[in-house]
């Protein structure tokens, strides 16, 4: 079949797993339908026929996920006849060849990680088929005081190797197989803190301030506040459609006053509330940078976006919000209301959600009055 935007939504959801529907105009492409009801595009690569996703459909449009797999079928086809075979390859010379790809491949975030954590950890003075596992093994042990930022290191390590495997470079990878210690991350901005990002956002405007903005007001996730659109909104209610949501389940979250004195002031170009630039159908993305400029003038402990969602958790329980109220707002499937429970108990919470937001508005203006 050949795709079109009305095939594609009109494909019937399956009952159980997913099912993939290749299109005849590029072999090799084709869109996903899972059982949640999610469209998502791929594209099959490469001599071992390997798959990728290529992003969400209808974030992602179809003409733009056709151009994407047409590109990643000729880097996979044009890459590996581009690397020497005969004569042995440093290590920088990998390296920089691994995050070159990286930055066609992966999102901006993805590449900035892996570009500091190699750059800043692994430096080896040899050629790649000289690198043993001992290499590797001293170079990540020497991050043990920082676990979370050694885990991501050996991730980092692991994924190049796999690469430089695919690419005829290696034979075999030398990362050894390791389990470090778990990390929760329990971090929590401080009043002080949270007062100086959350004046720094409303400084900053449209539309990375404005996201940090809401992040704080609501709660959500960075990935949904990104993708938020106009038709999502109804009334004082956001709708997140079943199948968008990280637990797959329709989500009802009400505005507060402060969130929606923010959506009404941002620029109408679109259904999409924050368009990536350029692509207004394809959610905001300059995450790193963007957070890089908004820091930048900050004097706070180091903080990430998601710790906002941890911050505001916290503050509702200081406020003397109850638990599974918080849950319902946060969109927590696992939590007081779960299991039989959950199933029985089909009561929205939506007033008590509503008196909650208006508490964390109040907290807020005065927190954040000068």
């Amino acid at each position: 079949m050949r795709l079109t935007d009305i095939l594609i939504k009109s494909l019937k959801v399956p009952a159980t797993g997913q099912k993939t529907h290749f299109d005849d105009a590029l072999p090799g492409f084709g869109v996903r339908v899972s059982q949640g009801g999610t469209k998502s595009f791929v594209v099959m690569f490469g001599t071992r026929r390997r798959l990728k996703t290529i992003g969400r459909y209808p974030d992602l449009s179809l003409a733009e996920a056709r151009r994407e797999a047409k590109r990643v079928q000729v880097d996979a086809a044009t890459a590996i006849a581009a690397l020497p075979r005969d004569e042995p390859v440093p290590f920088d010379t990998a390296r920089d060849r691994f995050l070159a790809d990286s930055k066609l491949r992966h999102k901006e975030r993805t590449h900035t990680d892996y570009d500091r954590l190699l750059c800043r950890h692994f430096s080896f003075s040899k050629d790649m088929d000289t690198l043993t596992r001992a290499d590797i093994v001293t170079a990540v042990e020497k991050l043990a005081a920082t676990p979370s930022e050694q885990q991501h290191a050996f991730v980092a390590v692991r994924a190049m190797m796999n690469w430089c495997v695919k690419r005829g470079i290696l034979d075999h990878s030398p990362v050894p197989a390791l389990t470090f210690r778990s990390v929760t991350r329990s971090n929590v901005l401080s009043d002080p803190d949270l007062k100086a990002v959350y004046n720094r956002a409303v400084a900053t405007g449209y539309p990375y301030g404005s996201i940090v903005q809401l992040l704080i007001l609501s709660g959500q996730r960075r990935g949904e506040i990104a993708a938020l659109r106009r038709s999502w909104i109804e009334g004082d209610l956001i709708v997140f459609p079943a199948g968008f949501t990280k637990n797959k389940r329709e989500h009802r979250c009400p505005l507060s006053p402060l969130a929606q004195r923010l959506i009404e002031a941002l620029p109408e170009i679109g259904d999409m509330l924050f368009p990536a630039r350029g692509v207004p159908d394809h959610p905001f993305n300059g995450w790193g940078k963007s957070k890089e400029r908004f820091d930048k003038p900050l004097e706070v402990a180091a903080y990430t976006l998601h710790d906002l969602r941890r911050t505001f958790s916290s503050n509702l329980a200081r406020l003397g919000t109850p638990i599974h109220v918080t849950e319902k707002l946060l969109n927590h499937v696992s939590g007081t209301v779960s299991g039989v429970a959950a199933i029985y108990n089909r009561y929205s919470y939506l007033d008590e959600m509503r008196a909650a937001l208006m508490l964390h508005d109040e907290y807020l203006a005065k927190l954040t009055a000068d």
